[in-house]
Formats: structure tokens, C-alpha cells, sequence
């Protein structure tokens, strides 16, 4: 292809290349944006708790909405169940993320505690009889102790068979046998049809301290039979060491009534963690995130649910079951990784892929400047066979018509060069075929000037001939 050719078609290699690069460009800005996007979507987790309409679904619905409102990291999305058995079955099968749990039921083999809904109190109670003068009918034996219980019915408060686990956990920590115990059990709407149950002799109720079933039980037994005796569980301690599950606690004084103080003094007995629980293989990220989330919008959860205000931190420090999920125990123990920690490894894999790119561009702009780096060389050979030209160049207009080819070929091979399409060392051979063409120029120049001075100069006279 003739030079001047190469010269005139340069500009649309060049425009077809910066429509490449931008097409290019868009395509990994786009991959980038939506990777970023990808990365900064708030991570929802699904968290079953039952039954509709209790405390515990009405707490984990103000958790959500709080988070929604003020978390840009996680999400919850509440799936309701039919009670605490079914939101752990979930969670084992792998249909939910969270799960709201007893401690004391049965839970999937890799269940891990992320935090404390709350604390539930044991209470047993017996009455004192009916109340009041009038009464014509006889007392019933007075239960003073766990121990006074064998040969007697217990009603017991919720349906669950956690309730009815935990009595026999108490009978026979206490020397009872359980099978010399009768129970019965009420649902949480039955508190009148067993306080006018006279077949019971005492009465049992799981819950927080400030719990208005277990508080409306007392009181309305205390009417139909007299005055509460709340019973001691002596054996709380060694209960919990034989049932990690379980912790020793104590009720205080006057917390049900304050006249007449219902208990009087403080009493013993165990008590077991409502929990928020998740399964082990859940990222320590997200457990993590979550667990600082939950904390971070616990006052304004406790603005909408009373209950909120009992949740707590779970203790990372004794041996307890479930175990604490090691994202939650890394917050709680200030050993949560740095952001350098977790993500190094991406890094080092990050440098590596920007080289990679990095060489995969160089390779590429020298592939879409192939086309620049081989008219340089024909341009380098062109200036080549001009310095030929010139040699023998028959006047000056020959040689100003060699310098404006070579101007021109200057000018694109400068543009090609402020593009990146021809390297430094191109530049250096080319300026030495510059300077060779220079040279050339300036000896024929000086040549057909010679010559034109001794075509002027006069020829010997007639004198000097004679």
C-alpha cells in the first residue's frame, strides 16, 4: 500500500480501535457495577417463630421492622409456624436461617445460639386452701416442698411436652419419682378452668418473671384456693450441672405481688433460655452482622414490644447447650477478624487478577496496534527509498515534494505514537531514518545549489585564450 494511503486510512483504524476500547470499557464497568450491587444488597435471613400471634412472633416482627427501617446489612423475613417444635424442625431441614427455640426442646444436631430472647423462670406453687371463714370444706394436705408432691396432681401451664420434661427434671433431681406424680395440662387461654380445678394440689408455669400469664395464674388460683406457697427447687444447682440446658436461678421476693408479697423472700429454681438459634454452617459474616444488628436495634424494638427489653447476650464463657455460634462469640468477645483478616486472601487473588488484566490489556492494545506498528514500518521504509529519491533529486521542487511526504508521515507517526500505538524504541529508529533523510536533504540541497553557481559563473575571455 502506497504511504499517502496509509496516511489517509490511519485516522479510521484509529477511530474503530477507540470504539473497541469503549465498548470494552462499558462492558467491565458494567460487571463491576453490578458486582458492586450484588455485594451491597442487605442480606435477608428467614427466621421461623410460633405460634401467630404470641409474644415471641410479635417480637421477631418488630425485629424485622426495625431492621428494614434501619439496617442496610440484613434483613429478616418471619416465617410463622405453629410453635417452637416446628420453627426447630425448619431449621434442621435447612427451610429457615434462624429459629426461635426453648433451650430445653429438641434441637437439630448443629443448632447454635446467636442471642437471648429471653430468661424462663420455673415457678411451682401450691395453695392453702379456699380462703375465708365460711368455708365448710376441709383443707387439702398442705405441700410445703417439692418433696410433698408425690401422690398429688400438678397443672401445668402451655401445652408444650418441654413443660411437662422440665417437672420430671425436678422430680427426680429432688429424690421424686415422676411416675408418683399426676399431671395435667392447660392451654395459656384455660388460667379459670385451672384455678376451678380442685383436683389440682399445686401448679407449674414456665416464663419470664414479668410474664402476665404466669402472674394471672397465681392470682386467680389464690382466689379460688387460697393463698399461694411457692416451692423451692433446693436442688437447682445440681440440677443444672446434670442439665447443661438448664441454669440455677432464684426468684425474688414480692416480683408477683407486692401486698401481700407473692413470693415473701427469694426462692430457688431453674431456669431455661428462649433462644434465637441458627445452624453452625451459617457464615460467621452473617451471624456476625446479624448479632450486631440485633443489638444495635434493640431500643427501638423495645419500643414497639415490651418483651424485647429481656433480650441479652449469651454467654460465651461456661460450657452451655446449644453453643454459641462463633460469629455472635467473636463480636462478644471483641475477636471478630478485621476486614484485612477475612478478606486478604481476595486480595492477594485481586492483585493477581489485576496482572493478569493488566497483561491481557497490554496484549490487547498491541494486537488493535498492529495495524500502526506495521505502516510505521512501512513508513520507516518509505523515508528509506525518499533518501534514494533524493540522491537523485533534479531540483528543488523534487526535494520540497520529498519533505511535505515526509511531513505528513511525521505527523501520523507522532499521532500514533500520543495514542500508545508505537513504542519508544520505535520512535528511536524512526528519528534515525529522520536524521539520514535530513542529512540527504541538506547534501542534495547543497548539491544543485554547487551546480547552479558554476552554470552562472562566466566562461575564460578571448584574451586568455590567445
Amino acid at each position: 500500500m502506497p504511504p499517502s494511503d496509509a496516511v489517509r486510512r490511519a485516522p479510521d483504524r484509529r477511530q474503530r480501535r477507540l470504539l473497541i476500547l469503549l465498548a470494552l470499557g462499558f462492558v467491565v464497568f458494567g460487571t463491576a457495577a453490578a458486582a458492586l450491587f450484588y455485594v451491597l444488597q442487605p442480606e435477608t435471613l428467614r427466621i421461623a417463630v410460633g405460634p401467630s400471634g404470641s409474644e415471641d412472633h410479635q417480637v421477631v416482627q418488630a425485629m424485622a421492622e426495625a431492621f428494614e427501617e434501619e439496617s442496610r446489612t440484613v434483613r429478616l423475613l418471619p416465617i410463622a409456624t405453629a410453635g417452637a417444635a416446628e420453627s426447630l424442625a425448619l431449621l434442621g431441614a435447612g427451610k429457615t436461617d434462624l429459629a426461635i427455640g426453648r433451650g430445653d426442646l429438641a434441637m437439630p444436631a448443629d443448632a447454635q445460639t446467636l442471642a437471648v430472647l429471653r430468661k424462663n423462670y420455673v415457678v411451682i406453687w401450691s395453695q392453702s386452701g379456699r380462703a375465708g371463714k365460711s368455708s365448710k370444706k376441709k383443707a387439702a394436705a398442705k405441700i410445703g416442698e417439692i418433696a410433698d408432691l408425690a401422690g398429688h396432681k400438678v397443672g401445668i401451664i402451655g401445652k408444650t411436652d418441654a413443660n411437662v420434661a422440665v417437672l420430671r427434671t425436678i422430680l427426680e433431681g429432688s429424690g421424686v419419682q415422676p411416675d408418683k406424680v399426676a399431671t395435667a395440662q392447660f392451654g395459656t387461654d384455660e388460667i379459670e378452668k385451672l384455678a376451678q380445678d380442685a383436683t389440682l394440689d399445686a401448679y407449674l408455669a414456665v416464663g419470664p418473671l414479668d410474664s402476665k400469664i404466669t402472674a394471672a395464674a397465681i392470682a386467680a388460683t389464690s382466689r379460688s384456693r387460697g393463698a399461694p406457697k411457692f416451692l423451692a427447687v433446693d436442688a437447682s444447682e445440681a440440677i443444672a450441672l446434670r442439665h447443661p440446658r438448664y441454669e440455677a436461678e432464684e426468684i425474688p421476693g414480692s416480683v408477683f405481688n407486692a401486698s401481700p408479697a407473692w413470693p415473701e423472700d427469694k426462692i430457688d429454681t431453674i431456669s431455661v433460655n428462649h433462644l434465637i438459634l441458627a445452624r453452625k454452617e451459617l457464615s460467621e459474616a452473617k451471624a456476625a452482622a446479624f448479632y450486631r444488628q440485633l443489638f444495635a436495634v434493640r431500643d427501638t424494638i423495645t419500643q414497639r414490644v415490651a418483651g424485647a427489653t429481656q433480650i441479652t447476650k449469651p454467654d460465651t464463657e461456661k460450657e452451655a447447650e446449644p453453643s454459641v455460634h462463633r460469629g455472635a462469640a467473636a463480636v462478644i468477645n471483641g475477636t471478630e477478624r478485621t476486614f484485612l483478616d477475612k478478606y486478604s486472601d481476595y486480595f492477594w487473588f485481586a492483585l493477581l487478577l489485576l496482572s493478569g488484566i493488566g497483561s491481557a490489556a497490554a496484549w490487547l492494545r498491541r494486537y488493535l496496534n498492529r495495524d500502526e506498528r506495521d505502516d510505521n514500518t512501512g513508513y520507516r521504509n518509505r523515508i528509506l527509498a525518499v533518501v534514494s529519491e533524493v540522491r537523485g533529486a533534479e531540483s528543488e521542487q523534487d526535494l520540497l515534494a520529498s519533505q511535505r511526504e515526509v511531513d505528513a508521515i511525521i505527523g501520523e507517526t507522532l499521532k500514533c505514537y500520543d495514542e500508545g500505538a508505537i513504542e519508544q524504541e520505535d520512535m528511536a529508529a524512526f528519528g534515525l531514518v529522520l536524521e539520514l533523510f535530513d542529512h540527504a536533504v541538506a547534501e542534495r540541497r547543497a548539491a544543485l545549489q554547487g551546480g547552479a553557481i558554476e552554470a552562472k559563473a562566466p566562461g575564460p575571455s578571448l584574451a586568455s585564450r590567445r
